[in-house]
């Protein structure tokens, strides 16, 4: 196998169920409002309603179309988390000086799934860590850079990704070049 091309999407059960208690207590609390009010709804309660219902609408369609999209070829390795990202990032791999498939803790090392981490020294110092790009699971891609940032995207499949890894390790370049004196 000379490809590896992935795509993940949230679709949890967990999640799934998540979000239709959120929408069973919205839409009750609007009926309730309406009941309570009978038939005349002032335009405050109306505004708020409308607000809060298309609020909840926008984080769940934004939710659902998250897509984390991964590819592995001779060129490196590129992903996508759409539609976040309009057009997937690569990475070389003479960019890399470790890659490999690797069991991580979602929680614990990441603080959940999603885009985790920063790039830069902040509050949040991440740098240790890296970023990571993860959807479900606990099984990622463990990219070091040359510059010893850390990079993790997750992966549903990795006994796939770790083969055509093996193919590409090769032109990881470890060397370390010494300027002359």
């Amino acid at each position: 196998m000379k490809v590896f091309k992935e795509t993940q999407r949230f679709n949890q059960w967990w999640l799934i169920i998540l979000v239709v208690v959120v929408t069973a207590i919205l839409i009750y609390s609007f009926v309730k409002e309406y009941q309570d009010t009978g038939d005349i709804i002032n335009n405050k309660q109306l505004i708020s309603m409308v607000l809060s219902g298309s609020l909840f609408l926008i984080v769940f369609l934004l939710i659902f179309s998250l897509r984390l999209k991964t590819k592995i070829d001779e060129n490196g390795i590129s992903y996508q988390f759409s539609p976040i990202h309009l057009k997937s990032r690569i990475i070389e791999w003479s960019e890399l000086s470790k890659c490999y498939v690797r069991k991580y803790s979602p929680i614990s090392e990441y603080g959940g799934w999603g885009i985790r981490g920063v790039q830069r020294k902040g509050f949040w110092d991440f740098r240790k860590r890296g970023m990571a790009y993860n959807v479900k699971g606990d099984m990622g891609i463990q990219l070091i850079f040359k510059d010893e940032g850390k990079l993790l995207i997750g992966t549903q499949d990795p006994k796939k990704a770790e083969m055509v890894i093996k193919n590409y390790i090769h032109k990881i370049d470890n060397t370390k070049t010494l300027d002359n004196y």
